[in-house]
């Protein structure tokens, strides 16, 4: 998880182990350890004030138009992704009646655009449908998403650290998903008792 966050071209880390041993508190745990980000006030996908390749769309055109644009610090974002998640939930939606009455791009991001320069987190990933993770892996592969409808395009910036955990007793992991995952971690069950109360009480 930390060399991730330290490189985060590594391409994510999936995590695999029997409920119960501690795969979700450990990711959830992660952005306490992680320094707060200066982010453009207001901006749903959380734009880089300076980097140009971290700012959504209206945001560079601000800044290269001179723009003085407001700025704030915030703790990186972790994002869950349900598993009953819609497409339009990940990636977003245009509101094409608007679009085309008002002819402006109505778009409401997804959480994709919540987890731009944060922590994209998904629990039981080998239970999600295969599309859906097609979408997640493009999205970090590439460091955008692009929502298309009716001939209407947007795009935004998505780079973030995608973390998938799994329990192989659940459903098992198709080859061609680890293989696009950077990293693979296996855990085990402490099964200490006096070990298993430490660990409680630490995170408590």
């Amino acid at each position: 998880l930390l060399l991730n966050v330290i490189d985060p071209k590594i391409g994510g880390v999936m995590i695999m182990g029997d409920r119960g041993t501690g795969k979700s508190t450990t990711v959830r745990s992660l952005v306490d350890l992680l320094p707060e980000i200066k982010v453009v006030a207001g901006d749903p996908y959380n734009s880089d004030p300076i980097d140009p390749e971290f700012m959504g769309v209206e945001v560079r055109e601000r800044v290269e138009k001179g723009e003085k644009v407001p700025v704030i610090a915030t703790k990186i974002n972790m994002v869950d992704l349900p598993l009953g998640a819609t497409e339009d939930r990940v990636c977003g939606t245009i509101d094409i009646e608007k679009a085309l009455t008002e002819g402006v791009k109505a778009f409401e991001p997804g959480l994709l655009a919540k987890a731009n320069r944060g922590i994209l987190y998904v629990d039981e990933v080998n239970l999600l449908d295969d599309h859906l993770v097609d979408v997640l892996l493009d999205s970090a592969a590439s460091g955008w998403n692009t929502v298309e409808r009716e001939g209407i395009s947007i795009s935004h910036p998505a780079r973030f650290i995608l973390i998938g955990s799994g329990n192989p007793e659940e459903g098992e992991l198709r080859p061609q998903l680890l293989d696009r995952f950077g990293m693979h971690a296996q855990v085990g069950t402490v099964r200490d008792a006096d070990l298993r109360v430490k660990i409680v009480e630490e995170r408590a």
